[in-house]
């Protein structure tokens, strides 16, 4: 995730977790989402990374595809506050994958295609993420085009 508005002095870091703190306590998921992975990523104390892996599996409870394929990673990988789990990870990898998330879809497919995250080698269950996928680049594409397409009067 690149975050620009992280970049700098510590005031405009305060500021920003600040801003999005407030904005997830309020209720905005996509707020809670990125809040999540601020503190995980660039917390400066274990409890700060605790909370952000709350938020984010808070996030990917309420729906929230990019908060389900964070919290696969996070799962995935573990951490010092998470242990490694791969059944979670593949459960929200498939939950964003499903929601149309490309990258959780990408994952998928690369681990039936060499046997990781505790899946076994199954090429037609891989082909299986590649259409999803695929499908999913269909719609991004076409909501790229429809947006940049004028209005019809």
């Amino acid at each position: 995730m690149q975050a620009p508005w992280l970049e700098g002095s510590a005031h405009k870091r305060r500021l920003t977790l600040h801003l999005f703190r407030r904005c997830a306590n309020a209720g905005h998921v996509d707020a809670l989402s990125t809040y999540g992975v601020m503190l995980f990523r660039r917390g400066q104390s274990a409890r700060d990374k605790a909370r952000g892996v709350r938020c984010v599996v808070q996030a990917a409870e309420a729906g929230h595809p990019e908060a389900q394929y964070q919290a696969g990673h996070i799962y995935e990988h573990g951490c010092t506050q998470i242990a490694r789990r791969e059944d979670r990870a593949v459960t929200w990898y498939a939950r964003a994958a499903e929601a149309g998330h490309a990258g959780a879809a990408q994952r998928l497919s690369r681990a039936f295609d060499h046997g990781e995250l505790g899946l076994p080698v199954d090429p037609e269950r891989s082909r299986h993420w590649r259409l999803v996928d695929d499908a999913s680049a269909g719609v991004r594409q076409m909501t790229s085009i429809s947006a940049s397409a004028p209005a019809l009067q």
